[in-house]
Parts: C-alpha cells; structure tokens; sequence
C-alpha cells in the first residue's frame, strides 16, 4: 500500500461525503480550497481507493439480505470463490477463518425465494450457516418491519443502478449512452428512483484493499461499550433477527492482529478473521458491475431464479 496517505484519503472522503455528486470546480469554490491541491488529491485516488456508490433500500425492490458463513478446503478458496463470485445474489465473498473456515458472503435474496437459499449454498460448501442480517439502529426492537416490495420497474432501471453503484460520479452523458436514453429521460428516472424510495442517496465508500483484514464477530447480545472502545475504527453493526447481532471490524494487517482478535474477541461468541485479497476484490468487482442487470429479467418481470447460477 505504498504512496497511501491515510490523511488525504479522509480529506477526500470528507469532501465527497458533502458534495457525492459535484464537479471539482464546484467543490473548490464552495468549500473554500485550492481547486489544483483538491484535483491532485482526487486523480490520486477516486475509482482505485475512493469512490461514491448509490445507497439502495433493498427491501423496496423485494431482496432480503443474509450473511453466510462456509467451510471450503483451503485447496479450494479460489476455485469456489470464482464460482460463488458468478452469482449475481452474492454480494460480496472473501475469504475468512475462525469459527468456520473457508469463506464469508453477504447474499440479496427475493423474498419469495429465500426457500431455496440452502439449495443455493450447498453448490458451493456441505457445511454452512447463514443468518438474515438487517440494519442496525438503536431502537431496532421497537419498530416494526416493513413489508418487502417487489422488482415492478423495466429492465433498464436495472443497469441504471448498477452504473450508480459502482460509480455515482458517472457523467450523465455517458449513462444516457449506455442506455440509450436522452440525459433528461436519465435525470428522470434517477429522480423516479428517489421518489419510489429505492435510492436513498450517496455513500464515499474506502477500498477493502486500504483496510486488508476484517474481523467478523456474531453476538447473542450487544455491549455497547464496544462500540466505544473501538470508535476509532472502522466497524459496522448488524442486526440477525433469529441470532443477535454481527459486528464487522475493518483494519491493516500492518496492526497488531492477534492483540486486536484477542481484545475484539472479549465481546463476541462466534469469532473470524476476513482477508480482503485482491484476487477476490477483482472477482467481487466483476460481479457487483452488473449485479442487479443479471438479477432482473431483461422483459422487467421480475427476478431470475438465484439457483440459474
């Protein structure tokens, strides 16, 4: 990770976080700073290290989230990574070791086929667990879920997503191209996304690859005072309805790792360490380009089965 500066990286991912989608120009004027410094800083990193990505509320759309956990023989990370990394429902999958060794995965299921979500991983490992994952906040317990919609948009609602998410920052020119649509009709059908309640609006998102580790831990009940001690990081909370909760902690493998397993591991039951390689992020990145285009039948109607891939 040479030539990283953790600080610049923070400045402009702060920059972003106020303005996801305005020119550098525009950027420079507003927040008072050297449009050329801001410039330098952007061409160093936006699209390798930093990028802006679509925030989606997945329950509008019908898509149940789940994190999974799977035993692969170390022999064959690669091989099932590859495969399990074809499949659009596959968020993401990296390779982990704890307390089941092999690999970690975040899966997006349409809610009429969560039935078939066992069949799904059993392509790929004899010996998995899963859970349903939602997003934490404090007063989870007290508010009631919400019905899940479904997919009732045309097919090229689903490429627009998929070009928001992988870079939000895409010119409008270029995203009309690809559709074959005017920018007016895009601008429109970004805002359709809005008003429907699907794009929620604009995360900067930091590479796995400048946070390498990640450590997973699964909790029966949540201390708070984790959250706490380790403000200083990178960690996110969910919520497993039918388990508790699940912390994910993001750091270097340049830190003390077993010291930090070994503090982390004080407020969990279920603990593993995830590895952010690039052979993954590459395999991740090629399947999360198109993801939601190879979800949705090209007639709109719907869903394809997670079980065709």
């Amino acid at each position: 990770m040479g030539g990283i500066n953790m600080d610049e990286i923070e400045f402009l991912v702060g920059i972003l976080e106020r303005h996801p989608l305005d020119s550098l120009s525009k950027i420079a004027k507003e927040e008072g700073i050297d449009y050329y410094r801001l410039k330098r800083i952007y061409d160093k990193y936006y699209g390798k290290y930093v990028t802006v990505s679509a925030v989606y509320n997945l329950r509008v759309i019908g898509l149940k989230s789940f994190v999974g956990f799977l035993s692969v023989p170390t022999d064959r990370i690669v091989e099932i990574g590859r495969r399990i990394t074809q499949n659009p429902f596959i968020g993401y999958a990296n390779p982990a070791f704890g307390f089941k060794n092999g690999l970690s995965v975040v899966c997006h299921v349409p809610k009429d086929q969560v039935k078939y979500i066992d069949e799904m991983l059993s392509k790929y490992s004899d010996d998995f667990e899963y859970y349903e994952v939602w997003a934490y906040t404090k007063d989870w317990k007290k508010k009631k879920p919400k019905e899940w919609g479904d997919w009732s948009l045309s097919y090229e609602y689903a490429v627009l997503m998929d070009i928001l998410k992988w870079d939000a920052r895409t010119k409008i020119t270029d995203i009309a191209r690809t559709l074959g649509k005017t920018r007016p009709t895009v601008r429109f059908m970004i805002n359709r996304l809005r008003e429907l309640g699907i794009l929620l609006g604009f995360s900067t998102l930091i590479d796995m690859n400048v946070h390498d580790r990640g450590v997973i831990g699964l909790t029966r009940e949540l201390d708070e005072e984790v959250l706490e001690r380790f403000k200083d990081y990178e960690i996110t909370v969910g919520v497993l309805p039918e388990y508790g909760y699940l912390l994910e902690w993001f750091f270097s493998s340049k830190e003390d790792l077993g010291g930090k397993v070994l503090e982390f591991s004080r407020f969990v039951d279920k603990i593993m360490v995830e590895y952010f390689d690039p052979l993954f992020k590459e395999m991740n990145d090629q399947n999360s380009r198109s993801m939601f285009s190879r979800r949705v039948k090209k007639d709109g109607s719907g869903y394809r089965s997670i079980l065709e891939f």
